[in-house]
């Protein structure tokens, strides 16, 4: 995996990184931002559709929840995002378990690096033990601070704000956005782009995800996608670690997807997905509009699968218990400081993390 670096101009208004505060699932969900915009770029020239889109979007208001305490506003032309995909299993999501609670399923910090040519994208282990700061919900509620807490309890018992608190603790680096994605959103965006093409170099038949493949090329719906990004026994080793990696290979495939099926050229299919994918995410409140996205995704277009470097974050399996992981902390302060000085992520931070062993990544390749 190469080191990756950028230059450029400044991001314009709305993408500018380190504006003082105002008001305020799963790995796919850093494409699902990048189609929200990008199709509201081309969408939103009539009326009707501006206020149909808007009226879409419901917002949540984390520089309000969190206040002043947090990391410094650094303008270095870069900008950071919190992209999560919740578990909840209420709803319209009930299909896939019992409601136990919403939990951060899957988390990644994405870092547009100055210029907007390249990013990077850290994923979070669910299961990463850390230490969470008590942060408010957003409601008006403190929830207390825990040690040995797993990451994806952030989300689960304090929301978002509570989830963006937890990685600014961890990083030492202020999150500028915050998007998230749900299950039903993510298969009915997948299906209103026509699906994702992908080739298998093993089969997957995973009882738990109920996705059967056969090594070769396949086009997968949204029910299909859905399966393979929450695959995890047939793939690797097991573990939620190769799962992330299944699940970012899915995502550069998500994004080749997107970039080459022509949106634009069909107003039609253009807005049925633009509504679709503002219906599926919720924004903070600073992208809570049509405009916002719209600046937010101009800053974003010329990103490519193959201008994404992505790592999981360095990680090793925790000495007490085996079925949870641990940050290295050397390793992941090596990634937190390159980040924040808007510096490639360097290889030696990587090299010693469980998260990027074993060849899942390997098994799905984009077309």
């Amino acid at each position: 995996m190469a080191d990756e670096s950028s230059s450029g101009s400044r991001i314009g208004s709305r993408g500018k990184r380190r504006k003082q505060p105002s008001k305020g699932h799963r790995a796919m969900t850093v494409a699902a931002w990048s189609v929200a915009g990008l199709v509201l770029v081309g969408g939103s020239g009539l009326g009707y559709v501006y206020f149909k889109l808007n009226g879409n979007l419901q917002g949540v208001d984390i520089n309000s929840a969190l206040g002043t305490d947090r990391p410094e506003n650094v303008d270095n032309g870069s900008m950071d995002i919190l992209v999560l995909g919740s578990d909840s299993r209420a709803g319209a999501n009930a299909e896939y378990g019992a409601d136990d609670g919403a939990r951060s399923d899957t988390a990644m910090i994405v870092h547009v690096y100055e210029g907007h040519k390249k990013a990077s994208v850290v994923s979070v282990p669910r299961d990463t033990l850390i230490e969470r700061p008590a942060c408010s919900d957003g409601n008006g509620r403190t929830v207390s601070g825990q040690k040995r807490a797993m990451f994806n309890t952030a989300y689960e018992v304090g929301g978002p704000a509570c989830a963006v608190k937890t990685v600014e603790k961890m990083s030492g680096i202020r999150m500028d956005h915050y998007i998230e994605v749900d299950f039903t959103g993510f298969k009915k965006l997948i299906d209103k782009l026509g699906g994702v093409q992908i080739t298998t170099s093993k089969p997957i038949n995973d009882s738990k995800s109920h996705l059967n493949l056969e090594p070769g090329t396949h086009k997968l719906n949204g029910e299909q996608s859905l399966g393979l990004v929450r695959t995890r026994k047939s793939i690797g080793d097991g573990s939620d670690l190769g799962r992330i990696q299944l699940q970012q290979a899915f995502m550069k495939a998500f994004i080749t997807q997107v970039k080459s099926i022509g949106l634009f050229s069909n107003p039609k299919k253009l807005l049925d997905v633009a509504d679709t994918a503002t219906k599926a995410i919720t924004p903070d409140s600073e992208l809570n509009s049509v405009t916002e996205l719209m600046g937010f995704a101009r800053g974003l277009g010329s990103l490519g699968a193959q201008d994404v470097h992505m790592i999981t974050l360095p990680v090793e399996y925790d000495p007490v218990d085996p079925n949870r992981v641990i940050p290295i902390k050397s390793a992941s302060q090596q990634v937190w400081t390159a980040l924040k000085a808007d510096l490639p992520i360097p290889a030696s931070a990587v090299k010693d993390s469980a998260g990027d062993k074993g060849d899942a990544g390997t098994v799905v390749a984009g077309q």
